[in-house]
């Protein structure tokens, strides 16, 4: 039976991320797909429709897992809706992951990457100092990124940052807790 891993996002840049992350993060056996959405509300719409659509058989097991951006949302609320979309596409065994306050906040927790992605000498000394020690504080995570690396585009600046990031010294905790649910699928092959 193959195994694999659905990755649904809200935006192109996190897709760039995953592809490029996972590769790195998930065993060789472990299959994935990412699918991008043009949203939220995009997201919001396909989460049920997907989800009923792909039905486990004896030649595949799909693994759903949902990843979205805070933004200035309540974490607590929105996840809570996003596994209630889950369960009632009767797929309660879906991780819903929730970046804090967006993806660029998991790049700014390693400045040391983004030092290497655009040879800014000396910003890694910067991430223990404000706000750089918290990067999941960071409410506009997205403009102090473009104000460090002047790169507009945040689809090349997630590969770029991406392909040098130390995911074990990164200081985002939400980054934390998304490695914490790719170690668990990682060590739980079978999608118990």
């Amino acid at each position: 039976m193959i195994h694999k891993l659905v990755f649904m996002t809200e935006e192109t840049s996190m897709e760039a991320f995953l592809n490029i992350a996972l590769k790195r993060l998930l065993s060789d056996n472990l299959n994935f797909m990412v699918i991008p959405h043009e949203g939220k509300q995009d997201l919001e719409k396909s989460i049920p429709i997907k989800l009923r659509a792909w039905k486990n058989n004896n030649q595949i097991h799909y693994r759903f897992i949902i990843i979205r951006d805070k933004d200035s949302g309540n974490c607590v609320i929105i996840k809570k809706n996003l596994k209630s979309l889950c369960t009632q596409a009767g797929r309660k065994d879906a991780i819903v992951i929730i970046a804090i306050h967006e993806l660029e906040s998991w790049f700014i927790g390693d400045l040391l990457a983004i030092e290497a992605s655009y040879k800014i000498t000396g910003l890694h000394k910067k991430q223990y100092k404000n706000p750089y020690r918290n990067p999941d504080s960071i409410a506009n995570a997205s403009e102090q990124l473009f104000k460090l690396s002047k790169d507009k585009t945040k689809v090349a600046r997630a590969r770029k940052i991406t392909k040098e990031m130390s995911f074990q010294e990164n200081k985002s905790c939400s980054f934390k807790y998304f490695l914490s649910k790719i170690k668990e699928l990682n060590t739980n092959e079978q999608f118990s």
